[in-house]
C-alpha cells in the first residue's frame, strides 16, 4: 500500500526534477547563443598576436589596450541601456566632444577641476534626456531620426563654439583621469570597473532596469502593467549622455585637450560592441556584461592590428565588417536559429500555468 501511495508523488517529484533540468539546459544554450560567440572570438584576437608579436602579452601593452578602450567602454555601457528598450544613440560621439569643448570652457573661467568634470556630466546628462530623450520618450519621434539630427546639430555647434580648433586644458585633476595611476593601476581602468558595477547594478537589482527590459520586450504591454514607458525612455538616453560626458573627461585627460575633431566614429563601435555581447538591436534581451566582452574584442582586435602594423583604414574596415556581423548574427538569433531551444522555456512555462 506504501508503495502504491509513494508512486505518484515520486514520478511527479521525477517530472519536476527533468522539468527543471530541461529548463535549465535551455537557459544555459540561450546564454551560450548570446555570449559564447564572442568569447570564443575572444580568445583569437588574444592568442594569435600573443603568439606572432612578442609585444602583445606584455603588462604595458594590457594596460595600453585597456586604457585605450575606456572611453568606449564607458559609453557602451550606457548605449546598451539604449539598445534594451529597442533604440540607439547615434549622437554620442557628438555629445562626447560638445563635453569637451564645455570642459575646456569652464576651465577657462577658473573653475576646479573636479567641478568641472562633475558640471559637464550633469552637462551630457541633461543634453541626452532633453534632446534625445524627450523627443523620443514624450513626443514619440523616431529614435533613428532624432538621433541623426541631434549628432548633426550637437556637430555644428561643437564646431561653432570651439572655432573648429584645439583647446589644451591644463588641469592636474582631470589630468589624473586620463593618465595617473592609483594602487598601481591607471585611473581609466578603475572608471572602467566602477562603471560595469554600477551598470550591473542597476540592470539587475532596480526596478528601472527591470523597467527597461519590460519597455524594449513590448512597449505596449509594459504600458498596460503600470512601466512609465516615456519617462523610461527618457532616462536611458540620459544615461547614455551622462556615459558620453564622462567617456569625453576621460578623453580630455589623455590627450590634454579638447578637440572638436573627436568620437566620429564612436557611436559605431559602441553599437558594434552592443550587439557583439548579446544585446538584441529589437531590444529586451541583452546585459552589460556582454557589452563588456563585446568593447574588449573589439580593443583586442584593433590593438593587435596596430601592433602587426596594419593601418588604421584598415581596422576601420574589420569593425565595420564586425558591425554586420553583429547585426547578421542578432538577425539569425530573432529569426528562429536559436528558437528551437527557446521553444523549451515557452512550453516549460504552459503545464503550471493550466495547473494554476
Amino acid at each position: 500500500m506504501s508503495s502504491t501511495q509513494n508512486t505518484p508523488e515520486t514520478t511527479a517529484d521525477d517530472g519536476t526534477e527533468a522539468s527543471g533540468a530541461s529548463r535549465r539546459r535551455a537557459i544555459a544554450w540561450d546564454g551560450f547563443a548570446r555570449y559564447g560567440a564572442v568569447l570564443a572570438l575572444l580568445i583569437v584576437p588574444f592568442v594569435i598576436p600573443s603568439i606572432t608579436q612578442d609585444r602583445f602579452f606584455t603588462k604595458a601593452n594590457i594596460e595600453n589596450l585597456l586604457t585605450g578602450v575606456s572611453i568606449l567602454w564607458v559609453v557602451s555601457l550606457g548605449m546598451t541601456f539604449v539598445v534594451l528598450t529597442g533604440g540607439i544613440d547615434l549622437s554620442v560621439g557628438a555629445t562626447l566632444a560638445l563635453t569637451g569643448i564645455f570642459i575646456s570652457k569652464m576651465m577657462n573661467l577658473g573653475l576646479p577641476g573636479g567641478l568641472v568634470v562633475l558640471l559637464a556630466i550633469i552637462f551630457g546628462t541633461l543634453v541626452g534626456g532633453l534632446l534625445n530623450g524627450v523627443l523620443i520618450g514624450r513626443v514619440g519621434l523616431s529614435f533613428f531620426v532624432v538621433t541623426l539630427g541631434t549628432m548633426e546639430g550637437i556637430g555644428g555647434i561643437v564646431s561653432l563654439w570651439s572655432g573648429t580648433k584645439t583647446t589644451y586644458v591644463n588641469s592636474s585633476f582631470i589630468n589624473a583621469i586620463g593618465i595617473n595611476r592609483a594602487l598601481g593601476i591607471p585611473v581609466p581602468i578603475w572608471i572602467m570597473v566602477a562603471s560595469l558595477l554600477v551598470a550591473l547594478y542597476v540592470q539587475r537589482s532596480t526596478y528601472f532596469g527591470r523597467d527597461v527590459f519590460a519597455v524594449g520586450g513590448n512597449r505596449d504591454a509594459a504600458r498596460l502593467s503600470g512601466v512609465r514607458v516615456s519617462r523610461t525612455l527618457i532616462a536611458v538616453y540620459a544615461i547614455v549622455g551622462g556615459c558620453a560626458a564622462l567617456a569625453g573627461a576621460i578623453q580630455v585627460g589623455r590627450i590634454g585637450a579638447a578637440s572638436p575633431e573627436v568620437g566620429t566614429d564612436l557611436a559605431l563601435n559602441a553599437a558594434a560592441a552592443v550587439l557583439l555581447g548579446g544585446t538584441s538591436f529589437l531590444g529586451g534581451v541583452g546585459s552589460v556584461s556582454g557589452t563588456a566582452v563585446g568593447v574588449l574584442f573589439i580593443g583586442t582586435l584593433q590593438n593587435g592590428l596596430g601592433i602587426a602594423g596594419v593601418s588604421s583604414f584598415w581596422q576601420q574596415v574589420v569593425t565595420g565588417v564586425i558591425l554586420i556581423a553583429a547585426v547578421t548574427i542578432d538577425r539569425l538569433r530573432q529569426s528562429g536559429t536559436f528558437r528551437g531551444r527557446n521553444r523549451v522555456l515557452t512550453a516549460e512555462k504552459q503545464p503550471s500555468a493550466a495547473g494554476a
